[in-house]
């Protein structure tokens, strides 16, 4: 394709006005094909003469010097065309002269879409279901984000910044009503697809530059042995109920989160180096290695429910309802054991970390290669928000103040006594 362009002008004496005044016309030729623009001048046919308004006049000369802009415009344009690596095609001229975008505009919500669509075909390969589930209630938070903004249901991704992603979180934790850390989370999920963007090369700038998003420290309720022996010794007449605490129980004795529990099988429990039953397999989540000894308890509800007609139809060792029903039936079952506290699944994993574990004097590095951490951090906020082994810590570094207190007190009345004496 040609990379050179042809300007000429005319005047279109077949369109003169009433006046007797004819348009002038640029042409501009590329190749075989020809674009012509109005110049909004206007000159006698008599005047004309092929590529200029002739005579020496001031009028002329002010009409010509215009031509000449309008022909050194085009030149420009081309040029603009040639730097930015497009070709020169009758269309990118007509759009540059008419200040049109050459490209068309890439829409946030359809790059979010086409990004879910990628995920859901990865799921359970390099992603899990919940996972998903969190990046399409994303996509639905900020689809009516924007729509509570700007009035409409997409828009162009150059039109995003700082204020776009300030708005949103005012909005999440406004309109939606979400917790501080919940809309971290979400706010995250959107990061990722404006690096994308920003990664692809179709946004110029990181909206999100200067933008805090730390989580803040919030205490994770867990179950003290009390509390847990409670609920293991209720009786529960309605099997739905009696179901979930089994359930909830055993992740109590084994740290499994809920994706991770409701995909346990047969295959995942295998025989360990001291002879004794482990859980092996890897957290949905991120799919770290879990390996999990199998405690008196949990092997007990194993047992329970190994004929169970359910989890022999779906392949499964517990028959495992929905994240909602499990946690809808909790509150059911801490209202009946006299239990105050928030009570969600996710509880048990924190109750195996504290009171199961770390409470019996479990290495924190090993309660963390048991639930599967990748960060000992992570594991660390157990023990901090453990009072008891606050309380067993300081108890030591106490033992070693009255022991040392003691042994300045018995020097002195020895040197006392030895002072007497004399």
């Amino acid at each position: 394709m040609r990379q050179t362009i042809a300007v000429r002008f005319y005047a279109r004496k077949a369109r003169a006005k009433q006046d007797g005044l004819a348009p002038v016309y640029m042409r501009v030729v590329i190749g075989l094909q020809r674009l012509s623009l109005h110049t909004n001048i206007y000159v006698k046919p008599s005047d004309w003469t092929g590529e200029k308004i002739g005579g020496s006049s001031d009028e002329a000369k002010k009409l010509n010097k215009c031509l000449e802009a309008f022909k050194l415009r085009a030149f420009d344009l081309q040029r603009e065309l040639m730097t930015e690596g497009k070709p020169i095609t009758l269309e990118n001229m007509k759009c540059k002269w008419d200040g049109v975008s050459l490209e068309k505009p890439r829409m946030l919500m359809e790059i979010f879409d086409h990004h879910n669509k990628q995920m859901a075909q990865l799921v359970n390969k390099e992603f899990s279901p919940l996972t998903l589930e969190r990046y399409e209630t994303s996509f639905r938070h900020t689809q009516s984000f924007i729509q509570w903004k700007y009035k409409k249901n997409d828009m162009d991704i150059k039109e995003m910044k700082f204020e776009f992603i300030a708005d949103y979180e005012f909005w999440l934790k406004t309109v939606r009503n979400c917790e501080h850390n919940t809309s971290v989370k979400y706010l995250s999920n959107f990061k990722k697809i404006v690096h994308i963007c920003v990664n692809n090369g179709w946004l110029s700038h990181d909206p999100f530059v200067g933008f805090k998003m730390a989580k803040r420290e919030i205490e994770r309720p867990f179950l003290v042995q009390e509390e847990l022996d409670a609920i293991i010794e209720k009786d529960f007449p309605i099997q739905r109920i009696d179901q979930v605490r089994d359930i909830f129980v055993f992740c109590c004795y084994t740290g499994l989160s809920y994706a991770d529990v409701e995909k346990l099988n047969t295959e995942d429990i295998t025989t360990g180096i001291d002879g004794e039953k482990w859980i092996w397999t890897a957290r949905q989540k991120t799919d770290t290695p879990t390996r999990v000894p199998l405690l008196p308890p949990a092997l007990a509800l194993l047992e329970k429910y190994k004929d169970y007609p359910i989890c022999v139809r779906r392949k499964r060792l517990l028959p495992v309802s929905s994240n909602q029903k499990m946690n809808n039936y909790l509150k059911e079952i801490a209202d009946a054991c006299g239990i105050t506290k928030k009570m969600t699944f996710h509880t048990s994993r924190h109750t195996f970390a504290t009171t199961v574990t770390l409470s019996n004097g479990v290495p924190i590095e090993t309660v963390g290669k048991m639930l599967g951490h990748r960060n000992l951090k992570t594991t660390q906020h157990y023990a901090r928000i453990l009072e008891k082994k606050v309380s067993e810590d300081m108890g030591v570094l106490r033992s070693k103040y009255k022991d040392k207190a003691s042994k300045q007190t018995e020097v002195t009345e020895n040197m006392n006594l030895s002072l007497n004496t004399k």
